[in-house]
């Protein structure tokens, strides 16, 4: 039995769970971001003062294993309609608070929906902390809230917490208990190095001798990874973290049609592709994108799974040492 443990946070960190659930002799882990504050996540923190349970929620519906599992999804991100009292909020929002107060306690909510579900794996919240996240841009602007980061016309220099943010310790024991840990997929700036960036985190990843894989995003994102090559994204990790950080760089190779692509243009998002031949980390490149029925570029979870198994087969065979360095 392999302990993986995934790391990241909103919709591409749900396409992964998905996917990586089906995988046999594998304790699966989410360390999740609860830096979220828009939305109504970002109403209920406000109101209440409790960690984000948005990108929570997304995940545990993903590594759901009730028969409908999509009649369950459908219904935790049902949004009911309107602006004032409950509308603009999702029911599973609404449910989860309610299971706080039933409970006592945010991960009681996180177990009793887990439980109702039957999560296969353990999903935990990177600290317990109403953290809030903040951005130094590259002209000297501070921004402050997770939300507000994308949406400002300039690069992020780096992101950062004012508050001393402590982390979960049972996050922090699967990290030291990982036979393989995995950054993404997911927004850069916005759902994995939230997590990483806690003190206690980023050192217990620094101290674990097991591979670091990380899941780039298969397009660049507007306002946060402009103009980013998949070196781009290695670079800012190491930046917020401590050097070679990533042992392998898994990066999308399935060709994205022409129209799709152009689409995405007129939103400034461009795939992401390497730009350098040395690197410090090893390459792979897998075909782990599709597109939907709605014309977005999305990941492939049964895609994503097969590659994390095909890792997770080289260490069997004791390869490590060349696939990833």
């Amino acid at each position: 039995m392999k302990n993986v443990v995934v790391i990241g946070g909103g919709t591409g960190l749900s396409a992964m769970m998905s996917g990586l659930k089906h995988l046999e002799d594998v304790s699966l882990t989410a360390v999740i971001t609860v830096a979220d504050d828009g939305g109504s996540t970002g109403r209920l923190r406000d109101i209440y003062h409790t960690p984000a349970m948005g990108d929570i929620r997304h995940v545990l519906c993903a590594m759901a294993e009730v028969e409908d599992d999509h009649l369950f999804a459908d219904l935790m991100n049902f949004r009911f309609s309107g602006s004032s009292d409950i509308g603009g909020h999702q029911l599973g929002n609404l449910i989860f608070l309610a299971l706080m107060d039933i409970t006592g306690s945010f991960m009681g909510a996180v177990q009793a929906i887990s439980k109702v579900l039957k999560v296969r794996g353990n999903i935990l919240p990177s600290t317990l902390d109403n953290a809030i996240l903040y951005a130094l841009m590259a002209d000297g602007t501070l921004v402050r809230g997770e939300k507000n980061i994308p949406n400002t016309n300039n690069s992020i220099s780096r992101v950062y917490y004012v508050d001393e943010i402590h982390a979960y310790d049972k996050a922090i024991t699967a990290i030291e208990q990982a036979d393989l840990i995995i950054y993404g997929i997911g927004s850069l700036y916005t759902s994995i190095l939230p997590n990483l960036i806690i003190q206690d985190v980023g050192k217990a990843i620094a101290d674990s001798p097991v591979p670091k894989v990380y899941f780039c995003n298969a397009m660049t994102q507007p306002g946060e990874t402009d103009g980013f090559s998949a070196e781009d994204h290695v670079r800012a990790i190491e930046k917020h973290t401590f050097k070679n950080s990533v042992d392998l760089l898994v990066i999308n190779s399935q060709p994205i049609p022409q129209e799709t692509l152009d689409r995405y243009a007129k939103q400034a998002s461009y795939p992401v592709t390497l730009k350098e031949s040395d690197h410090t980390y090893a390459i792979l490149e897998e075909k782990l994108s599709i597109v939907n029925e709605n014309g977005r570029i999305r990941h492939d979870s049964d895609a994503i799974a097969r590659s994390v198994q095909t890792i997770l087969n080289t260490l069997d065979e004791g390869k490590e040492n060349v696939v990833f360095k």
